[in-house]
């Protein structure tokens, strides 16, 4: 059992998958909700901190560099422009724009690319950790709501 928890927890820090896979997988392998909700939140917000405090900066340092370069350079364009599709269309409620953005499980959104945004806007340690964490909430709840099939009865 402590496999299966270390596993989603794991899981949940991967970008692009995140807690919006690892909830699923968690359902999958037959764990209760409530335990594992908590551990993918736990999951997807212990890299928090650290790609808003290191992630732009390790991402300019590599983006000229031969083997990463192109990569480094990928994900430093997708953290741009998600920071400005967001402050554009957020001006002052980048807080709540920021918690949505995260929030809403959809491709390309998430606490990775969302904290980068973050970073990359300039916006307060404090503020962009909370709209993350609120937003890796909204999302677990989302998840978890689909993964036990409260969606399949609603609609």
């Amino acid at each position: 059992m402590l496999k299966k928890y270390l596993w989603i927890l794991f899981v949940s820090m991967v970008p692009i998958i995140e807690l919006r896979g690892a909830i699923p997988i968690s359902q999958g392998m037959g764990l209760p909700i409530v335990p594992s909700y908590i551990i993918c939140i736990i999951g997807n917000m212990l890299p928090v901190p650290i790609i808003y405090l290191f992630a732009r900066k390790v991402l300019i340092w590599g983006s000229d560099k031969p083997v990463i370069g192109g990569f480094f350079s990928w994900c430093l364009e997708k953290g741009e422009h998600g920071g400005q599709k967001l402050q554009a269309k957020a001006g002052r409620g980048l807080f709540l724009a920021l918690l949505l953005f995260v929030g809403i499980p959809i491709p390309g959104t998430g606490a990775w690319t969302g904290t980068l945004a973050a970073s990359i806007l300039d916006m307060d340690f404090k503020t962009s950790i909370l709209a993350v964490m609120l937003g890796v909430l909204l999302a677990g709840v989302i998840m978890m709501l689909g993964s036990i099939g409260i969606f399949g009865i609603i609609f």
